[in-house]
């Protein structure tokens, strides 16, 4: 089911980045990453090669290259996600229906936590604005 494309966890988190934040550049790239440009570099070098990302000049600079996941890179990380999807739902359908329930009150509480805490943190950087 997933692309045959051999990808480090590095690289892989630079799929998901384009995927939510393309076109991007290098130099942004490396700040969302918190690496080194030329870490970043030849990170998007490898993936390059593997056809997962395409560079274009930037329309905004002729100085800069944005990066843009291919078309097999889109498919790599949707038949990622779909194999991951795949396993969670086996599991969850061999879960007893009990252990289902109690897993369903936790989920709302953690969700209900993250919201608590990502208020509280979007309420302090309004504060110190």
């Amino acid at each position: 089911m997933t692309s045959p494309a051999p990808v480090s966890s590095s690289q892989l988190r630079v799929l998901y980045v384009l995927d939510r934040d393309q076109p991007i550049n290098l130099r942004t790239l490396g700040e969302v990453l918190g690496s080194a440009p030329p870490s970043v570099s030849r990170m998007c070098d490898r993936l390059a090669a593997l056809g997962l990302v395409e560079r274009s000049p930037s329309s905004a600079s002729r100085r800069e290259l944005e990066l843009r996941l291919s078309s097999r890179g889109e498919n790599y990380l949707k038949d990622l996600r779909a194999h991951h999807e795949t396993g969670l739902l086996d599991v969850i359908s061999a879960m007893p229906p009990e252990e289902l329930a109690a897993l369903a009150v936790g989920l709302s509480s953690f969700r209900l936590a993250v919201e608590d805490v990502a208020s509280k943190t979007t309420g302090d950087a309004a504060e110190s604005a």
